[in-house]
């Protein structure tokens, strides 16, 4: 951690060791059972047991950085700033990868990963409404912008739904052209992968003046929203950048699908269409979902650096912080972001799996 007397000093670091005092002690004796678990053999107990440690740690740890903050306030000025260090941060993130292996190994299920999970996030926002972690400098940062900070997020959840209706609204049919035509595909793919090495700040720049130009030439589309800033060129950037991923995602899960499906769907006399929405896009369905998950959680990141031209959500927090130095207004921005491409990743995962066809059993057969 980081303690300051006030938001424009950089603080003094506070390692893990000088906080331990009463229950902290038990924090230290839980992370040494961890690492003593690390090297023991890969058994069902020792697994769970690590789950139970590292779940553990992770709310201790964040309980203990609220209770310090709150003692530093208590014992200095209303204005002290205590901030979540880096290896606080680094600690989190290594214990989620702690979680992610042991739940792997288990092959636990989606009730039980959703159970580690609840287990986790429940007490730490069940101490952020209670108002146990105000005295940490980014919940003052947030408290200085609780009146817009939901409508930051809103906002930045606007440009990405909108960059992926258009992408899956272009993108699709480009897919199955791609599939169906091969000349699409030799004429397509060169272009969406020269988009994808075009810097995102420079592709902002490239489509300020083309939509600028049309929102004056046509003042009903400067009313409808179309202009050189905000939210038209973010939204048209992140859907130039997000086709490559839906396009491949598709031919990939057109191309997958066995001849033999398609001949026997043909000898059962379906029509076109049903051969196509009947056999193929079921049979394609995760795979297309892949591109699309890839897309959306690119989608999530890049929406940010939308807001160097005016189009809002949470990058204006981020680039703010930048800008005047204020980390915890950076993570501020961050940590949302975050949040939302690990909640997209994780619907997608479920999607996918909830549409892969189940593999038939060949002992139960037999």
């Amino acid at each position: 951690m980081r303690v300051a007397p006030n938001r424009l000093v950089s603080g003094e670091a506070v390692s893990f060791f000088d906080l331990l005092q009463g229950s902290a002690w038990g924090l230290a004796v839980l992370l040494i059972g961890l690492l003593l678990l690390s090297l023991a053999p890969p058994r069902r107990i020792c697994l769970w047991l690590t789950v139970v440690a590292a779940t553990v740690l992770a709310v201790g740890l964040g309980i203990q950085a609220a209770n310090h903050a709150t003692q530093v306030v208590q014992a200095s000025t209303p204005f002290a700033r205590t901030a979540l260090g880096s290896g606080l941060w680094l600690v989190w993130l290594l214990l989620g990868l702690v979680l992610a292996d042991a739940l792997q190994a288990l092959r636990a299920g989606t009730l039980a990963r959703l159970g580690v999970a609840t287990a986790v996030l429940l007490p730490l926002g069940l101490m952020l409404v209670s108002g146990g972690a105000d005295e940490l400098s980014i919940m003052k940062e947030y408290a200085n912008r609780s009146d817009e900070y939901w409508g930051v997020i809103a906002r930045h959840c606007q440009i990405v739904a909108l960059a992926l209706l258009f992408t899956l609204a272009i993108g699709l049919p480009l897919g199955w052209a791609t599939h169906r035509y091969v000349r699409v595909g030799r004429a397509m793919f060169p272009l969406l992968n020269i988009v994808q090495t075009i810097p995102s700040i420079a592709l902002f720049g490239l489509l300020m003046a083309p939509l600028a130009w049309l929102a004056a030439s046509w003042p009903a589309l400067g009313r409808a929203g179309i202009s050189g800033v905000g939210l038209a060129p973010g939204v048209l950037a992140l859907t130039l950048y997000s086709l490559l991923p839906v396009v491949r995602g598709t031919l990939a899960g057109l191309a997958q699908v066995p001849s033999a499906v398609t001949q026997a769907a043909q000898g059962l006399g379906f029509s076109p269409a049903q051969l196509f929405w009947q056999a193929q896009v079921p049979l394609a369905l995760p795979v297309v979902l892949s591109g699309v998950r890839i897309a959306s959680i690119q989608a999530v990141g890049l929406a940010a650096v939308t807001a160097l031209i005016g189009a809002g959500g949470l990058g204006s927090l981020m680039f703010e912080g930048l800008f005047s130095s204020a980390q915890d207004l950076v993570l501020l921005g961050v940590v949302p972001i975050v949040a939302l491409g690990v909640l997209v990743d994780g619907v997608f995962k479920l999607l996918i799996a909830r549409t892969r066809p189940a593999t038939p059993n060949m002992e139960s057969a037999h």
